[in-house]
């Protein structure tokens, strides 16, 4: 087994893959090399030193899988195994993925190659893998029991087809699905255009990521697989924020962002201050008169979205779920609303008891995205993050888009915080307050200036005529 960084040592360079001229003949008639990765750093692009050119993408907290070429076929190798994920630092879950990750490296082919996936399984049961969005032959698609036999545990299985078609697709089993897929099986897959195509735009920087959720329950490891519903962990790449790395680029550069859903409900993603098109879907690009701007697209349940815009604005700028409860971790879940509730009868006595007890949200949740408390072992506060200005209060799936000038082509590495020009930046006001008009206890506002709700009678009204209901 080869890790990513004996790889790279070995070709003496970041993201090469294994080139045709270097393999022997005899290794040509066994298994391609398998090579993993232990860390989950986003990895730079993988530039393709043989077969046809293309600009690849970066996996965000992921990498791409190498291939070998064999008489003309890219030959990739997956091994589905269980995995130790860091969902963000202080916590790991234990999940199943493929060569040493959840999710999986992404595949990155193009249109018109014949591509050759060697499965492995290292599971402790059966699996497939479907090729989400790929037209290919019946045989190949990866039901199991319906197009193939079931991988067996310590098999491997071999697919083999053309990428006919480019787009974002994905891949992840059909077999056991509820178990395989809720423990973190599914990686993502890339196939670029072999020509220039008049719906496909050549962009400077192209990003992808799949959303996906555990419930995970503080102080454990495993994913709960009969979840239906009630997550507490909304990853992308099966990292939580602040675990998930900034998608970093230059000023002026063309962006694409792709993403596939994978969890049992829609995301409704929003990026700040920029606009940008649905350009692409898991059916393929979209055609440009169903295309106007946009700052928050959903992504269904099993679908793929591929969005592009222009960075024109320099800045951070926040790119996440707009459902609220999807930007908060594992803690900030089944926690009751305390807010108007008076506490400072009963702390004191419940402290004389429990010394560690704490007040959670009498007068909101905010207190808790800089509050330093013991939490249970492996696992995230509710709220985390530090930003240049304090507590960025947010988890789950959040990431920042950051747009610098000085940002060099190519270069991925994080710049660090945007310094706002002076006077670009909200300020406090020093100036006199107006005093705010104040209800009565007579109507008008249920809160009025002595803070006692105003205590209004309900009347009912039966209706008549309806005996006997």
């Amino acid at each position: 087994m080869t890790t990513r960084r004996e790889f790279f040592r070995n070709l003496g360079m970041a993201g090469g893959a294994v080139a045709a001229a270097s393999v022997s003949s005899v290794a040509m008639a066994a298994l391609p090399e398998l090579i993993t990765m232990d860390k989950p750093d986003t990895m730079p692009p993988l530039q393709p030193p043989n077969g046809r050119l293309y600009n690849p993408v970066v996996t965000l907290n992921g990498w791409t899988l190498p291939w070998r070429m064999n008489k003309g076929v890219k030959e990739f190798h997956l091994v589905a195994e269980p995995v130790v994920r860091e969902i963000a630092p202080g916590m790991k879950a234990h999940l199943w993925g493929y060569n040493g990750q959840s999710p999986g490296p992404t595949i990155e082919v193009v249109e018109g190659d014949r591509v050759r996936i060697f499965v492995t399984n290292r599971l402790p049961e059966h699996t497939t893998i479907h090729w989400h969005g790929q037209r290919l032959p019946n045989g190949m698609d990866g039901v199991g029991g319906l197009n193939q036999k079931q991988i067996p545990v310590g098999k491997t299985f071999v697919y083999e087809f053309v990428a006919r078609r480019p787009g974002t697709f994905m891949y992840h089993p059909h077999a056991d699905e509820m178990t395989q897929m809720a423990m973190g099986m599914m990686g993502f897959w890339v196939t670029h255009p072999k020509h220039q195509h008049p719906l496909i735009e050549v962009v400077d920087r192209d990003f992808c990521f799949l959303l996906n959720a555990y419930d995970i329950d503080p102080g454990s490891y495993t994913p709960q697989v009969n979840t239906m519903l009630d997550f507490n962990l909304w990853t992308w790449n099966s990292r939580a924020f602040p675990g998930i790395d900034s998608l970093n680029v230059r000023k002026g550069d063309k962006v694409r962002i792709r993403m596939g859903n994978l969890t049992m409900t829609n995301h409704p993603m929003h990026l700040h201050g920029h606009e940008f098109v649905v350009s692409g879907t898991d059916g393929g690009p979209t055609p440009i008169g169903s295309r106007w701007p946009e700052v928050t697209t959903d992504v269904a349940v099993g679908q793929m979205r591929q969005i592009e815009f222009l960075a024109d604005e320099e800045g951070d700028w926040a790119f996440h779920c707009h459902k609220s409860h999807h930007t908060m971790n594992a803690m900030g879940h089944d926690v009751p609303t305390m807010i108007g509730v008076d506490h400072r009868g009963v702390v004191k006595q419940i402290t004389d008891l429990i010394p560690d007890y704490m007040v959670m949200g009498e007068r909101g949740m905010a207190d808790m995205g800089a509050m330093e408390m013991p939490i249970p072992d492996n696992t995230l506060p509710m709220m985390t993050g530090q930003g240049p200005y304090g507590a960025v209060e947010m988890g789950g799936m959040f990431s920042m888009l950051k747009v610098r000038r000085d940002q060099k082509p190519g270069d991925y590495r994080d710049p660090g915080w945007y310094k706002q020009p002076a006077g670009s930046q909200a300020y406090e006001w020093m100036g006199p307050v107006a005093e705010a008009p104040r209800a009565t206890t007579h109507g008008g506002m249920s809160m009025p200036a002595n803070g006692k709700p105003v205590n209004q009678e309900l009347t009912v009204r039966k209706p008549g005529k309806h005996a006997g209901h």
